[in-house]
């Protein structure tokens, strides 16, 4: 299931080729880590290129000892019951008043701008973003969230400078039953 290559590493890789810089988005006041850590639903992305066709994307963090954050990122390949993938960057707090800035390593020496631009406060739903436009991830603790929120989520998305004609939903194709739903996340997340 692991890749040599992962979707990290390639992001980072192209990342680090542009140049260009520009306005940095601001960033959430303050991410309560303990409340961040767990597991979040992709609702939508502006996708790397690895992303295009990922089904069930689920990012995953949780702390490790020396202060990083281990990040588990999986998804199922061209369709709901496609080939699960699983890549594993580490996270780096890069601002430590705010938690809200991170650099996500995927291939030594390389860190990717992670910027947590929004937080409801209840740590449901969260937006991460970068400074150069080029990728934003919406995602929910749950697997859907309702139009009304998807709506608002992409004006803000808009509004701090992203071309929302570029976000795309990523399915949340889950089993139905209670039952089942809880054996496939769970063997999912494993």
């Amino acid at each position: 299931m692991k890749k040599t290559l992962t979707l990290p590493a390639l992001f980072t890789l192209l990342a680090s080729c542009s140049n260009q810089p520009a306005k940095p988005i601001h960033t959430v006041d303050y991410v309560d880590l303990d409340r961040f850590i767990g597991n979040w639903y992709v609702i939508a992305n502006i996708p790397t290129f690895i992303e295009k066709d990922a089904y069930n994307a689920i990012e995953s963090y949780a702390r490790n000892a020396d202060g990083t954050i281990a990040t588990t990122f999986t998804f199922s390949q061209g369709s709901a019951d496609g080939e699960r993938k699983q890549y594993n960057p580490t996270g780096f707090i890069v601002d430590k008043q705010s938690n809200a800035l991170w650099g996500m390593q995927f291939i030594w020496p390389f860190k990717a701008e992670y910027r947590v631009i929004y937080l409801d406060d209840a740590y449901q739903t969260t937006i991460i973003g970068r400074s150069k436009r080029d990728y934003v991830w919406l995602m929910s603790r749950q697997s859907s969230i309702d139009d009304s929120s998807y709506t608002e989520l992409l004006a803000f998305m808009e509004s701090q400078g992203y071309d929302i004609s570029k976000v795309q939903k990523v399915p949340q194709v889950w089993p139905q039953t209670a039952d089942s739903n809880s054996k496939h996340k769970e063997d999912v997340l494993q």
